[in-house]
């Protein structure tokens, strides 16, 4: 396996590193891109989703982080900023710590997450980026030197994520351990009690805290979680349905076909047929 991508090439590379005006097709259609984690900073730059606050200036740098095998694709045509694309290969499997901390950062607000930087940020991450991009563009790069510099950018990017949720108040940071526990529980532990437990909480606290701060209960926010799994694995995994509702912790299908229903109001196959449809016509757009 490489680490740098040709232009028709992802399934070989490990990186993959592109200003957004120069990011051809031939990366947006290839279908090897759902095995990486991608990161799109945009610079000076419109958000690519609502926002649920018009009290500042919404253009400025955001980072969008998008985990594989996501659901929805964001627009980026003729934005500007930059690309960059990873396997999990990139990071080392005895560094668990840290793959955790991937994990979550691209997976906390469900199918892509995102971060304004202030201009503290965004100057940090660019010094990195910089080395970055240089290291790869060398026609013989070293992959040691390449991974050594995406840990520290991804190092920041995790510093940022933390002090966005945990900068505010006491109630944030209970938002962001729920949320940090709910990514390596949701599939075996469906109960808020647990949750609650945990955190040293009532259930009625934690669900008023997370009623307040996300407008939802805890027992939406895990059945959100699992829908979200669940729509990934129906579009891009080759299981079936059946195979699915085991993989996610249901007893047959029928009860996974009506859990999905009902938060979804469609069925998993007619989810399946209109997900195929819009990716054969929409393939690069969020919905």
């Amino acid at each position: 396996m490489t680490p740098i991508a040709q232009e028709t090439r992802l399934e070989s590379a490990m990186i993959y590193i592109r200003n957004l005006n120069n990011c051809p097709p031939s990366y947006l259609n290839d279908p090897g891109r759902k095995d990486f984690f991608e990161i799109v900073w945009l610079k000076n730059e419109d958000p690519l989703h609502a926002l649920n606050t018009a009290d500042f200036d919404v253009k400025g740098d955001w980072i969008y982080l998008i985990p594989p095998y996501r659901v929805h694709q964001l627009n980026k045509a003729g934005k500007n900023g930059e690309l960059l694309s990873f396997k999990r290969e990139l990071i080392d499997d005895e560094d668990k710590e840290f793959l955790l901390d991937i994990f979550k950062i691209f997976n906390v607000q469900g199918e892509f997450s995102c971060l304004r930087l202030d201009r503290e940020a965004a100057d940090g991450l660019s010094g990195v980026y910089n080395l970055l991009t240089e290291e790869y563009q060398k026609p013989n790069t070293e992959l040691v030197i390449l991974k050594a510099l995406l840990r520290v950018f991804l190092l920041k990017l995790i510093k940022v994520k933390e002090q966005e949720f945990t900068g505010h108040d006491i109630h944030q940071k209970r938002v962001y351990e729920f949320l940090m526990l709910l990514e390596s529980n949701y599939i075996e532990v469906r109960n808020i009690d647990f949750y609650a437990g945990k955190l040293g909480v009532s259930s009625k606290r934690l669900n008023q805290i997370l009623k307040d701060k996300l407008n939802k209960t805890g027992t939406q926010i895990i059945h959100d979680r699992i829908i979200l799994e669940a729509k990934r694995l129906i579009i891009h995994s080759e299981q079936t349905i059946k195979e699915i509702s085991f993989e996610l912790g249901f007893s047959d299908r029928p009860y996974f076909s009506r859990f999905f229903k009902k938060q979804t109001g469609q069925t998993p196959d007619e989810f399946q047929k209109q997900a195929q449809n819009h990716l054969k016509s929409k393939f690069n757009t969020l919905v």
